[in-house]
């Protein structure tokens, strides 16, 4: 099986470029999806995030108020790395456990999605290829402030928390560029698709060719011993 990372800025274009790998029959494992669901009232990682921050970062209903703690967090580096001490052992064995279960059905090929690919480096050890999602500066602030309704200086703050959109360019083994309109973004996604079925095939066929070499070796040596 084929493991795929995508990442790149908040708000450069990871969503639409994973959720068009979806369509087109690709597994993808996404840790924005699963971050939510581990933080659900009354889990693990939920109960540290309260531990740690009180009950202050709670609605009414006892979810998480996410702005609220996206706005502490984003302004004090320290209190960002505790959230993630609090959330991402749990994303991890999720996103890992999710992994297992598409290996056991065969799956040729899946794309795990994280915002934090490169910052923490813990899952780039199983990858095959890295893709990045990879927009402007001055586009990545338009957006963010857009589907956030943050300021200015809101969407630096967040942006700025993260590895910057050229070094992670730099780092990746396939940079898709969401700068232009929505249909040029998604034949760049085709491309990767037609490129990572190719791929898959191929390495299949290398398999194949082995176990065939290696079966033909072991008929050689048990008809040599014999005679």
């Amino acid at each position: 099986m084929h493991l795929y990372g995508v990442t790149g800025g908040i708000a450069s274009g990871k969503s639409l470029v994973s959720a068009a790998l979806a369509r087109l029959g690709c597994p993808v494992i996404d840790a924005d999806v699963i971050a939510r669901e581990v933080v659900q009232v009354g889990k693990p990682a939920w109960k540290l995030i309260v531990g740690h921050f009180g009950v202050e970062v709670l609605q009414r209903s006892g979810e998480l108020d996410r702005p609220k703690l996206a706005a502490i967090v984003f302004a004090d580096s320290g209190k960002r790395r505790l959230l993630n001490m609090c959330t991402h052992p749990y994303i991890r064995r999720a996103m890992m456990w999710s992994v297992l279960m598409h290996f056991l059905r065969g799956q040729p090929f899946v794309v795990l999605v994280s915002p934090l690919l490169f910052e923490s480096g813990q899952l780039l050890w199983l990858l095959n290829k890295t893709v990045v999602v990879n927009c402007t500066a001055e586009q990545q602030l338009e957006r963010l402030m857009s589907r956030d309704n943050l300021s200015q200086e809101e969407a630096l703050q967040r942006v700025n928390a993260q590895m910057s959109l050229s070094v992670k360019c730099q780092r990746a083994d396939v940079v898709i560029d969401n700068a232009g309109n929505r249909a040029a973004t998604l034949q760049r996604v085709e491309a990767l698709w037609t490129d990572m079925r190719r791929l898959s095939v191929h390495r299949w066929l290398l398999r194949w060719i082995a176990l065939l070499l290696l079966l033909l070796s072991l008929c050689f040596f048990y008809y040599f011993n014999k005679l």
